[in-house]
This record gives structure tokens, C-alpha cells and sequence, in this order.
């Protein structure tokens, strides 16, 4: 990362603006408004690491997910490998949605 072009908190900030274009396929809503992103981080040579969970451990999806996370996240200029590590502790619940990701799914609060 050149000093001075890119500061990595730029880079982690577009990394998850690319991650809200992945669309969770059973939900219709992006993976960072339904709360399966639980870190970001992008390291000095270009290396993305996250960490995220599915909505369920059986997730039927999660490879076409991970997929899809690994291509948004590489169209960021200076991200030149994405690691994803699943985790499921804490678990995923409705409380990790944003008041968006609700109303696109016809939750109340």
C-alpha cells in the first residue's frame, strides 16, 4: 500500500461497501444488513481477512456466499487475496440486523 494513496481503514471501509453488493440468495438482502460480517480487516500486503457467519450452520448457500464475498472483495484496488473464517460464536439472530434488513423482510421491531 503506497503511503500517502490508501490508508487501511479506507481499504476496510470499501471492502465492506463491495461486501452490501453480495446478496444473501435465500433472503434477498446484503450480507452486511443482515449481520453475517462480524470483522474486517486488511493487512499492509493486501490481504482481506473476515470473519462471518451463515443465518443457520447448515446454510445451504455458504459456498456460493463465499464465493461471491472473494470476487466483491478482490474488485478493491489493493485487496489482492480475501481469507474468510466462519464463525459461529456469537450466533447469528435477527438482533444483528440492521433496521433495513428488517423492513426488507417485513420484521417489526
Amino acid at each position: 500500500m503506497a503511503a500517502g494513496i490508501t490508508t487501511k481503514n479506507d481499504l476496510e471501509d470499501q471492502v465492506v461497501q463491495q461486501l452490501e453488493q453480495v446478496i444473501d440468495s435465500e433472503l434477498q438482502v446484503d450480507i452486511v444488513n443482515l449481520g453475517l460480517i462480524y470483522h474486517v480487516a486488511v493487512d499492509a500486503d493486501g490481504v482481506c481477512k473476515l470473519s462471518m457467519t451463515l443465518t443457520t450452520m447448515g446454510c445451504p448457500v455458504g459456498n456460493l456466499l463465499a464465493d461471491s464475498i472473494r470476487e466483491a472483495v478482490l474488485r478493491v484496488a489493493g485487496v489482492h487475496q480475501c481469507d474468510i473464517e466462519l464463525v459461529w460464536e456469537p450466533a447469528w439472530d435477527i438482533d444483528r440486523m440492521t433496521r433495513y434488513a428488517k423492513v426488507a423482510l417485513g420484521l417489526h421491531d
